[in-house]
């Protein structure tokens, strides 16, 4: 498997194991379309992705009518979430051009990085408090801390993790504390060998303490020691913000493809 096609598929399965099971989730396979969505109000989280490469612009066409027909039999707004990679050359420099036929629109853009190994720390990591969210409490501080940091409605954040996500054996999430007060999350899904790093974010009074490295090491360590088999060969993917991009070049990530989202538009 490529690396790519690594971040490609550990993001298609963090939204199928949010899904399944879930109250108005839905979770399907259709002609080159995967379809995961949570059946929620935040549209970002009602998704389709590809899952198969695309050979052309027509090729692309026909996968959104496939996805925009199931959303529309749904009344659900949608996202189209995107490794480029997937795409041939004129599919890719089309792509935005062709998705505003579908009623979409570009919202986010993340470089998807991977690394085969995590290096290890340069520094001393900063002490912290890391909890799994096993709890109402601590779920509301997993909620408070990303909604904060990625300028989600709280109302939103929460219907997507809902108390479901206590103690989840796919979706496992962190919370770091200091002195008793929720600074940081992380969340993993390990899938087929390959751990996907997720909600990585720190409360904005407590940047460039170091957290976000010590919390992200933290999660990291938890699902290498999960992961079956352990053969000591499990890389790590994730989609970087822009604040986070550095970091994670120092713990020996590299960028592999672009992850692209466009939203239907209300």
């Amino acid at each position: 498997m490529t690396s790519f096609q690594c971040v490609a598929d550990n993001l298609r399965q963090s939204f199928r194991v949010l899904a399944e099971g879930r109250a108005g989730g839905t979770v399907r396979e259709l002609s080159g379309v995967s379809i995961a969505s949570l059946g929620v109000g935040f549209q970002m989280f009602n998704a389709a992705f590809l899952s198969r490469p695309v050979k052309d612009t027509a090729a692309l066409e026909d996968r959104l009518r496939t996805a925009k027909s199931h959303f529309d039999e749904q009344q659900r707004r949608w996202a189209f979430w995107i490794c480029e990679d997937w795409l041939d050359t004129t599919a890719r420099r089309k792509l935005s051009r062709t998705c505003e036929g579908f009623g979409l629109r570009l919202s986010s853009e993340m470089p998807g990085l991977a690394a085969e190994r995590v290096k290890q720390p340069s520094r001393q990591l900063t002490r912290l408090d890391v909890q799994r969210v096993d709890s109402p409490q601590s779920l509301d501080d997993f909620r408070a801390v990303g909604a904060t940091c990625f300028h989600v409605p709280i109302g939103w954040f929460s219907e997507v993790f809902d108390a479901g996500l206590i103690d989840h054996p796919g979706f496992i999430c962190w919370v770091a504390y200091r002195d008793g007060l929720p600074v940081a999350t992380a969340a993993t899904v390990t899938a087929n060998g390959v751990i996907g790093l997720y909600n990585v974010a720190t409360a904005p009074d407590y940047r460039h303490r170091g957290y976000a490295e010590t919390i992200t090491r933290y999660a990291i360590d938890d699902a290498l020691r999960r992961v079956t088999p352990p053969d000591g060969n499990n890389p790590v993917v994730l989609q970087s913000t822009s604040d986070g991009f550095r970091l994670y070049l120092r713990m020996g990530f590299q960028p592999v493809t672009r992850v692209l989202v466009y939203n239907s538009i209300p």
